[in-house]
């Protein structure tokens, strides 16, 4: 009896820690592939998944809805399909009939790595899946400029309003040194990320946006891995709105940028996964009226 209650437990642990990894790993740059962060009382204008900003429940919040408890919470077809696989699986293991089947010699343990594969695959699929399906859309007016004159053009952000534009809102002013400012924070927050140099993410970011980069550093360090990230490149940016808030000024920009993004092993600097990719996010910078531009939030566009 306590040899099928440990083979149990094994069989959990095992599919949870594979399961886990590829989670943790599928969005691996700077701000876990999550919206994170504040933008003051737009926060809300479409979901985040991590904020310390307090909802105001008489103000309307488009497209949000708390997410559902998990993979197994999820209602529908994949929630179903996920629960009765585990479920079936443990009933066989309780029955000792193995996860699809019984377990004895080699073309059974053989057999036993296949279903723990299907599994991880199922696993990472699902959890993909369901990003995607949930990556909020961006409630702001995004838009690509139809023309670039000048430095803005050089950099890929967008200055002026191209024919046939949706129009955008800038009460702030936003000119050619807050361009420059936010493709520099760009690659300086991914650069002191991948460097996991917290000092320099405090002079490049709010306060709330260091605690959540530091957190997810520490989580890559339990598993013995680091963050790489180099050759950041901006390919397009656009500003979406600029507001002022009290003493506050924001400004929301999107941008389309290339990078190279990989999971290294601290002990042996083996490359572990990741690559070359291209990524678009809306990225909201904060500064006090005449001082510096800070990264304040960064959501998931698709």
């Amino acid at each position: 009896m306590f040899r099928m209650v440990f083979r149990v437990l094994a069989m959990i642990a095992m599919v949870v820690a594979t399961m886990g990894f590829l989670a943790s790993g599928a969005d691996a740059r700077v701000g876990s592939g999550l919206s994170s962060g504040s933008r003051g009382s737009r926060t809300f204008s479409s979901p985040m998944q991590r904020t310390t900003t307090l909802p105001d429940a008489s103000a309307p919040r488009p497209g949000f809805a708390p997410a559902a408890g998990g993979l197994f919470g999820r209602s529908g077809f994949w929630g179903g399909l996920a629960a009765g696989f585990l479920g079936a699986g443990l009933f066989g293991l309780l029955f000792g009939h193995g996860m699809m089947g019984g377990l004895g010699g080699f073309m059974s343990f053989l057999g036993l790595i296949f279903q723990l594969g299907v599994i991880a695959f199922l696993g990472m699929f699902l959890w993909r899946w369901f990003q995607r399906r949930n990556e909020p859309a961006y409630a702001g007016p995004l838009h690509r400029d139809g023309s670039l004159a000048g430095p803005l053009g050089s950099m890929g952000m967008g200055g002026g309003q191209g024919g046939g534009a949706a129009p955008r809102r800038d009460d702030v002013g936003i000119g050619g040194a807050d361009y420059d400012a936010f493709e520099r924070l760009l690659g300086e927050v991914q650069a002191a990320y991948s460097n996991e140099d917290l000092n320099a993410l405090r002079a490049h970011a709010t306060p709330e946006m260091v605690s959540y980069f530091s957190e997810d550093l520490a989580q890559n360090a339990s598993r013995g891995a680091v963050n790489r990230v180099s050759d950041v490149k901006l390919l397009q940016g656009d500003l979406a709105e600029a507001w002022r808030e009290g003493g506050s000024e924001y400004a929301t920009v999107t941008m389309r940028f290339s990078l190279i993004d990989t999971m290294v092993d601290r002990a042996s600097g083996r490359v572990v996964e990741g690559g070359p990719q291209e990524v678009k996010e809306a990225w909201t910078f904060r500064r006090a009226a005449g001082g510096p531009w800070l990264l304040s939030a960064i959501q998931q566009t698709g």
